[in-house]
């Protein structure tokens, strides 16, 4: 293709209606088509990044390879066109005006008034571009944060009013909206959607596709009375279907001939139909299950729908490959205590202490650790819970009484977890941390080493702390092994136990590399051990 197809996906009448979901299941139609395809968020707020956001404010902060502290969404776009993304896939205001009065202050602009119009609207379309001039991708699929209307979107909204102008048929926009269905009235109702799509219009944008989300079917009476009020052709009013997982989404849109609009508004070849036996084979595995474990999630964030995305899908994706059902239970580690531990975890058949950040619910972690150590519970603690686990295991095996990492505790007598040392001059928050992807080497005799297959690996980090090898020797003769160093650095990145079935603690983030196409090992070999222990 000589061209680079550029689709945008805006949203009407309420935000979480789904955009990234729909992005993501357009990219994998269009792949399965022989497409190549990838996906970008643009985020209206001023933060430069996800990073230093509260989990309360914006869920989870997903990590791409190049160490990009990004919005949630790209683990979608990753989970479901098995691409990687990285920091170009990821634009927020904060990003695009810190560039422009940076290159105000070195005199780019020439002396020139910086306005909205051009110069930040050009910025905006500079990072747009910069995936599809990069000669990898047929489609590039921008999803525009927020809802139409908003203050924030409104130079979002005119970049794509300028793009449509600049690139014609290369150019195609699709605009999820709301049909709610009134009981009152006892029919769904199409008004906010037509107002959703005037207020488009008056920025200067008509739409080509009208993906409705609704939670009840729509009728051909329906579609075309929203086909005439938005100015789209009946074929063009796509039904979005309330699912019983997001892994339906692309069936029901390819059903529904999504992806055929925008090949046909982009005046592209239509070859083939789209391949997705894998990806049904998927679906049949994920929901006829032959067996069911129960797993408990130990964090402090368990009561957002948001903060464990990516390990809640990669559960999904383990189970799928297991045959199993894995019916994940959210336990808040401030409610954990040593009266209460053996009641609120007894009845698991696996354990994973999430990670985080500061001292809140730190010590219900901690007993979680150990409740699993002790009792031969297969256990996974992730980056913080990890750093949990090794702690326990100081505190209750070696005898060092206060030992703790000087995140929570700066006066510990054996901090066994201690900032890196590059850290330790750094003052600013925002992208400062251990991102991206680091090498790591397995040990050969070990557990890691099994459910790898390789003794070189490549994962994604996110943290300041690290293992303290002061104290290695005496962890490796009490009998926790670590499994996996980073030998540049000599940072311990995996580490696990001897004399247990499955305990293992991994300093980075597995749940950020696993996808429909390839569950992460990690976790499908966890949730394997928890069958084990249950039967």
């Amino acid at each position: 293709m000589s061209n680079t197809k550029y689709v945008f996906v805006t949203g009407g009448v309420t935000s979480s209606l789904g955009k990234g979901i729909i992005s993501s299941s357009l990219a994998k139609l269009l792949q399965a088509r022989g497409f190549r395809a990838t996906i970008q968020k643009l985020d209206p707020y001023i933060n430069v990044d996800p990073g230093t956001l509260n989990p309360y404010e914006h869920g989870e902060c997903y990590v791409t390879e190049d160490g990009a502290e990004t919005d949630l969404d790209l683990g979608h776009y990753e989970r479901f066109s098995n691409v990687p993304t990285s920091q170009a896939n990821n634009i927020t205001t904060g990003r695009i005006y810190q560039t422009v009065i940076n290159k105000e202050r070195r005199g780019d602009y020439l002396g020139s008034t910086v306005q909205v119009i051009p110069h930040i609207t050009d910025e905006i379309k500079r990072c747009i571009k910069l995936l599809g001039e990069s000669g990898k991708f047929d489609f590039v699929i921008t999803e525009i944060g927020g809802t139409v209307g908003d203050i924030e979107s409104l130079p979002y909204i005119e970049t794509v009013r300028q793009m449509r102008w600049e690139l014609g048929a290369n150019c195609a926009v699709i605009h999820l909206t709301l049909v709610p269905y009134l009981a009152a009235a006892g029919e769904l109702k199409t008004k906010p959607t037509q107002h959703s799509v005037k207020a488009l219009l008056e920025q200067g944008v008509q739409p080509d596709i009208i993906v409705c989300r609704t939670d009840r079917h729509l009728n051909e009476v329906l579609r075309r009375k929203i086909a005439l009020f938005c100015n789209v052709t009946p074929s063009a009013v796509i039904e979005s279907i309330d699912a019983e997982t997001i892994y339906d989404v692309p069936i029901l849109m390819r059903e529904e001939g999504l992806d055929k609009e925008v090949l046909n508004k982009t005046l592209t070849p239509i070859k083939n139909e789209p391949d997705l036996v894998n990806w049904e084979k998927f679906l049949y595995r994920l929901k006829h299950p032959k067996r069911k474990v129960t797993i408990g999630l130990v964090g402090k964030y368990v009561e957002l729908k948001d903060a464990y995305k990516s390990i809640t899908e990669s559960f999904v994706h383990a189970s799928a490959m297991n045959d199993c059902e894995v019916n994940l239970e959210m336990i808040h580690s401030e409610g954990v205590d040593e009266i209460n531990v053996a009641k609120k975890l007894s009845s698991l058949d696996g354990i994973l202490v999430a990670p985080g950040f500061g001292d809140r619910g730190i010590e219900g972690k901690i007993l979680a650790c150990k409740y699993a150590r002790e009792n031969k519970v297969p256990f996974l603690g992730i980056c913080l819970g990890m750093q949990c686990a090794v702690v326990d295991f100081a505190r209750n095996v070696l005898n060092l009484q206060d030992a703790h990492s000087t995140e929570m505790n700066p006066r510990t007598t054996h901090p066994v977890i201690d900032l890196m040392e590059e850290q330790k001059r750094i003052t600013n928050l925002g992208g400062t941390m251990r991102l991206g992807s680091y090498p790591c080497t397995i040990a050969k005799k070990s557990k890691v080493f099994d459910v790898y297959g390789e003794e070189e690996i490549s994962e994604r980090h996110r943290h300041r702390y690290e293992f303290n090898n002061k104290y290695l020797d005496e962890f490796i003769a009490a009998g926790m092994k670590t499994s996996g160093i980073n030998k540049k650095n000599n940072l311990v990145e995996i580490i696990e136990l001897s004399d247990h079935p499955w305990f293992v603690g991994v300093q980075f983030h597995p749940e950020y590399r696993s996808t429909v196409a390839n569950p992460h090992p990690i976790f499908v070999s966890f949730v394997k051990a928890a069958i084990d222990e249950k039967s």
